[in-house]
């Protein structure tokens, strides 16, 4: 049904594509399928019905989880949230790049705010999956205060998330990729704030060499993140060059993602004990399972679920039970397969 409806819904800009799915995910089903049970684990101390996330970026406040979780996704992240709402940056903002299977966006942190994300997840029942919560700065905070917001955000969404993301590495707010460099302040700030143990993530930029990546993730590490979320969107336009819409500013995500994500996982999962969240470039089971075969815990996507539609969840969600099987491996041992 999604391959006859999207050639419609690519006659539309896509944030106005973007604003008619999230009405019909307010009125679609809302009661999650059964999961494969040689998905299921425990990561930080919760219950994943299956590895599958929804990545930040597409439920930017508006709390659709049960909607994400009817689709098949074992767990949702929503955001990134500003203590203060704001409207992002001017538009178009959002660009689609279909010969590549790719978007540049450069929203700027579009969202409600904290009172009223909070307010939004409040009112939500009970969750089949976690709810993750990616928090940043409001733009017009300037780098030095930068502590503050992100401090603010954690103690006004703790509270109602299962698990927090520190976004330091998005492209589209001027100087937030400099917060990388103070990553232990940060992190423990944040700890030391909190109004009940919430587990702490870090999102990190796939534009870093690998020596400062490796830096950064151990220094989130020692400051008592529980994992790292590998990787953001990147402003590298190799893959894409000579695609009309690749000089547009903004992150790119999807397909041409794919093998630096990958790399970085790889990379991330031999230096650090702390569990890795893959995510840039996973369209299909074949990719997620690559993934956690380099070392994730946990895998997201965002960039495929708008060219491949609703049904991708549990799509790959059944694939990724077959290939498990396929090879007699449970899920934990899959994780780092390719790197031992």
């Amino acid at each position: 049904m999604y391959r006859l409806l999207r050639p419609l819904l690519f006659l539309l800009p896509p944030e106005a594509a973007h604003g008619l799915a999230n009405a019909w995910l307010r009125v679609g089903p809302s009661r999650p399928p059964a999961h494969h049970s040689s998905l299921r684990q425990a990561v930080f101390g919760l219950e994943f019905p299956n590895p599958l996330g929804l990545a930040a970026g597409m439920d930017k406040g508006q709390v659709l989880a049960p909607a994400w979780f009817a689709m098949g996704f074992g767990w949702v992240e929503i955001g990134t949230i500003t203590p203060r709402p704001q409207p992002g940056n001017p538009r178009p903002r959002l660009f689609r790049l279909p010969a590549h299977l790719a978007l540049i966006n450069r929203m700027g942190f579009n969202n409600a705010g904290t009172e009223e994300v909070a307010r939004r997840l409040g009112r939500l029942g009970p969750r089949p999956g976690p709810i993750c919560v990616n928090i940043g700065r409001n733009k017009d905070t300037p780098n030095e205060r930068a502590a503050e917001d992100y401090v603010a955000a954690a103690r006004a969404l703790a509270p109602h998330a299962d698990l927090l993301a520190l976004n330091v590495s998005s492209p589209n707010t001027p100087g937030l990729r400099a917060l990388q460099a103070e990553l232990d302040t940060l992190v423990r700030s944040v700890i030391s704030a909190l109004p009940r143990p919430v587990p702490v993530l870090v999102k990190l930029s796939p534009d870093e060499p690998d020596d400062r990546l490796i830096q950064m993730a151990l220094s989130a590490a020692a400051a008592g993140a529980a994992g790292i979320i590998a990787t953001n969107t990147t402003v590298d336009r190799t893959a894409v060059e000579g695609d009309p819409r690749a000089a547009e500013q903004g992150g790119l995500s999807g397909a041409p993602l794919r093998d630096r994500a990958q790399h970085v996982c790889k990379l991330l999962y031999r230096q650090v004990k702390i569990p890795i969240v893959a995510v840039g470039g996973i369209g299909s089971a074949a990719d997620a399972y690559a993934r956690i075969r380099a070392g994730a815990s946990l895998i997201q996507l965002y960039s495929a679920l708008v060219y491949e539609g609703p049904g991708l969840p549990r799509r790959i969600a059944r694939g990724l039970a077959d290939l498990l099987r396929k090879d007699g491996l449970t899920l934990q041992q899959a994780i780092g397969r390719d790197t031992r």
